[in-house]
């Protein structure tokens, strides 16, 4: 089997500059192909990230009965209804996708078929019964390997009952399958949330049409949901994805002289942590253009070249920045101080153990860092020495994160694969050759 490699220099030729614009949003491209799906009627998807997760899902959705179709950029999806899903002929692959996954689980639980969960190596060993733990609260029962990991078979019910569920962990996903779960489940289900995670479900939900009401109750999220919903089609514009917004933004403010604009960018509270990071470390970050984008809110970020100063994250901060630690600790190793991460356990179980493979690539460049059972803390103003090829554990995250790394490392740094950078960020390196990095990449056997 071939892979590909990715060998970036260890400066530019020129400092960064430019103005462009990164994918949709992962996270939105996923719930837009599957509420369009169960939707009545034909949904027109602008901005669809394509990406092969989310190309995963929609070949899901297609077999589950639901018709989607591309018109030049646009995709047109034409649903089945709530409750009008048909069994899949065949078992499900999700490649790498945990969020299209463990959704995809949610909706099958109470729609009396059943279905195979299969995904890539990466995807088999990541964690599911924190979903399936809920979903079998409502009738769904599972077969599967031993700690509840793919692939498996989840039989839904066609007598679910509504259940009230206090989160355990901050997880967006869970939240997610839940409530997909009680579209199809007479009486109203209820999820309580500790801790606030990225709320795109409960937006789609309401932009579709279904009754769900979100209030809080002594500093816990309570979303309320209404079942047997009738979803309506109703057309979408995906804003660009903020988590792939920050490798660029975050190469600016380390490279010097530079200054970078990215169009467009969602900036829903529950997703900007990573930006309110850097302006509190100091970054030269501002905003215009700022605008409403059906339900979401969308401008324009300008970032420069910074003296960065180091910070403690807020617990309460992090569930808004879960997947930008990766590019944070690169930045954290050029800032005045100490940076300390800590309540990050949850990115133990992503598509890699992020905290070991940052840790591990961090100390393969030559950087000073410690890692903690919950946590990572990084002294800054840290030469980098580079010349190592990072172990990317095949998550897309590491592998641009060190990318990063390599604009400002002595020697070059290489990645032992960039295969799966195209799940969230297709063009992630013409975009950032485009601005003035030197990314090389080259085929090896």
């Amino acid at each position: 089997m071939s892979h590909s490699f990715a060998m970036i220099s260890s400066k530019p030729q020129k400092p960064l500059s430019g103005v462009i614009t990164v994918p949709g949003d992962k996270s939105i491209s996923h719930r837009a192909i599957m509420f369009g799906a169960i939707a009545i009627g034909t949904t027109r998807i602008q901005g669809l990230l394509t990406g092969t997760d989310v190309l995963h899902t929609a070949k899901a959705m297609q077999s589950f009965g639901a018709d989607i179709q591309q018109d030049n950029d646009d995709f047109i999806v034409t649903g089945v209804g709530v409750g009008g899903l048909r069994e899949p002929e065949q078992a499900l692959d999700f490649g790498n996708a945990g969020t299209g996954v463990r959704l995809a689980m949610g909706l099958v639980a109470t729609h009396n078929i059943t279905a195979i969960f299969h995904g890539d190596a990466s995807l088999c060993k990541r964690p599911m019964g924190r979903i399936l733990e809920p979903l079998r609260l409502f009738g769904a029962k599972t077969l599967g390997r031993s700690g509840d990991k793919l692939p498996l078979a989840l039989s839904g019910t066609e007598h679910s009952v509504p259940i009230t569920y206090r989160l355990p962990m901050a997880s967006a996903q869970v939240k997610s399958a839940i409530l997909l779960a009680g579209l199809n489940t007479l009486g109203t289900t209820t999820v309580i949330e500790p801790i606030q995670t990225r709320d795109h479900t409960e937006k789609m939900l309401e932009h579709f049409g279904a009754n769900i009401k979100t209030t809080q109750d002594s500093g816990d999220t309570v979303i309320e949901l209404s079942g047997y919903a009738t979803l309506k089609a109703n057309d979408i514009v995906i804003p660009a994805d903020p988590s792939s917004a920050a490798f660029p933004i975050c190469a600016a403010l380390i490279v010097p002289d530079s200054q970078v604009t990215i169009t467009n960018v969602l900036m829903n509270p529950t997703r900007t942590g990573l930006f309110d990071t850097l302006i509190e470390m100091g970054a030269d970050i501002t905003y215009s253009n700022s605008k409403m984008q059906g339900k979401e809110y969308v401008c324009d970020i300008t970032a420069r070249y910074s003296n960065l100063t180091a910070v403690t994250i807020p617990n309460a901060r992090v569930a808004s920045m879960i997947d930008e630690f990766p590019i944070l600790a690169i930045i954290a190793t050029q800032a005045q101080g100490t940076t300390k991460m800590q309540g990050i356990g949850e990115l133990r179980f992503k598509e890699s153990d992020r905290i070991n493979a940052i840790c591990n690539g961090l100390k393969a460049i030559g950087a000073t860092i410690t890692e903690e059972p919950e946590g990572i803390t990084i002294t800054g103003e840290q030469f980098l020495e580079g010349g190592a090829t990072i172990q990317t554990f095949m998550d897309h995250r590491i592998a641009m994160s060190f990318l990063i790394a390599g604009l400002i490392t002595k020697n070059p740094v290489a990645i032992d694969s960039a295969d799966f950078i195209e799940t969230s960020f297709p063009k992630f390196i013409p975009l950032m050759n485009q601005l003035g990095s030197e990314i090389q990449q080259y085929s090896s056997e």
